[in-house]
């Protein structure tokens, strides 16, 4: 049985942090969703603008893609990577197959965002902040969390592959930078000014 070898602190602060970011982004869309069930008729507190905005996508069938509202995914899958987190700081070991689990769970959640990342600028045409936040951690966690289980032994065997897994880990932020400026530039040239609408609203 392949187990965690090292307690990885810098990554369980990491995964502490995004979930506390991620479910903190999705109980106030929860809570929008409510009071927009309450008033249909007016708009949420996240109401920026026509383009910043959460109202069109908690009424889209996209904010709902499971037949609820898809910020309930985000309140209870935020809490398993908290568990995750504080469990690597307490020097938990886990078992490979269960890293494998968590890594797939990880996967699940980066591939519902990047799809609802693509259905916000190409089919609503609106940029949430609350889901804004989600994308911002979840990208991020999904990154660290590949270079983990290449590292920890979890997605190869090769001690090769794991020694540069753990050098690689350093570049996760720039990653992440490279990550984001994707999904800017797919908004600007969807035709959706995300960074005038942003400068406007600071300056």
């Amino acid at each position: 049985m392949t187990t965690q070898r090292t307690r990885h602190v810098g990554y369980g602060i990491w995964l502490i942090i995004a979930s506390l970011v991620g479910w903190w982004a999705a109980f106030q869309l929860t809570l929008e969703k409510f009071f927009l069930l309450e008033n249909p008729s007016e708009q949420t507190n996240c109401f920026v603008s026509v383009l910043i905005q959460c109202d069109k996508n908690l009424g889209s069938w996209q904010g709902a893609a499971f037949g609820f509202p898809n910020p309930i995914i985000g309140v209870a899958g935020w809490m398993a990577v908290l568990v995750m987190g504080v469990a690597l700081l307490a020097g938990v070991r886990f078992p490979r197959w269960f890293w494998g689990l968590f890594g797939l769970g990880i996967l699940g959640a980066f591939a519902f965002i990047c799809w609802l990342i693509g259905q916000s600028i190409y089919s609503l045409a609106v940029l949430c902040p609350w889901c804004m936040v989600t994308w911002a951690v979840t990208i991020p966690t999904f990154i660290a969390t590949v270079v983990h289980l290449l590292r920890n032994g979890t997605l190869t065997r090769s001690t090769r592959v794991q020694h540069w897994a753990g050098r690689m880990m350093a570049w996760v932020p720039l990653m992440t930078i490279l990550a984001y400026a994707i999904v800017i530039a797919m908004a600007q040239l969807a035709g959706l000014d995300f960074l005038g609408e942003m400068a406007g609203l600071l300056f």
